[in-house]
């Protein structure tokens, strides 16, 4: 495949899709976090983006090396994404229906191991990617991964932005909507893989 718009587009394209599970989550970070910095808004979406990027690339050295093991593994990544998404967002659900009435509750700040599992849960299904782009060299697959981790990282940064002007007196509720949303989206991702 050439450089040309068509390229351009579609891992734009693929950007902008793979990043919709990833916009949502850090969504929800924003909405639990009303006081959070930017340089923390930066980090929660260059650690989406940097996983959003690395799972397709995943998929696409799996294309190259080792096609039968990521077919075999390939079956399991709705069960996996729906397992690391359903803990999180339980957890989540559960502290908010205890403190949604409460407007003292501390903000929910999510540590790094509560983002990394987040940023992975929702790229997960990401390595499918790699067949989308198996045709493409070894360049072209490092240019469609950056464009798709440029994307994610500003999709992600403005759902942190929305969510933290969100959300002030609502952390109780924030955490029910957050924790609901991840639930849903571990549910979209094992669904849709049996259609």
């Amino acid at each position: 495949m050439d450089l040309n718009f068509s390229f351009f587009f579609t891992s734009i394209m693929l950007g902008v899709g793979l990043a919709m599970d990833a916009f949502a989550v850090s969504l929800a970070n924003g909405l639990n976090e009303a006081g959070m910095k930017k340089r923390k808004m930066c980090g929660i979406a260059g650690l989406f983006a940097f996983f959003q990027a690395l799972m397709p690339l995943i998929g696409w050295l799996c294309i190259h090396t080792i096609v039968q093991y990521f077919t075999a593994f390939e079956s399991w990544i709705p069960w996996i994404a729906l397992g690391l998404l359903g803990f999180i967002g339980g957890k989540m659900l559960i502290e908010g229906i205890k403190t949604r009435n409460s407007c003292d509750v501390p903000p929910h700040k999510a540590g790094l191991g509560a983002l990394i599992v987040q940023a992975i849960a929702t790229s997960i299904d990401a390595l499918s990617v790699g067949f989308t782009i198996a045709e493409y060299t070894l360049p072209l697959a490092l240019l469609a991964a950056a464009l798709i981790a440029l994307v994610t990282f500003w999709i992600c940064l403005f759902g942190v932005h929305i969510g933290k002007k969100v959300g002030t007196c609502i952390a109780g509720k924030a955490n029910i909507f957050g924790g609901a949303i991840l639930i849903l989206i571990g549910l979209e991702i094992f669904i849709t893989s049996f259609l």
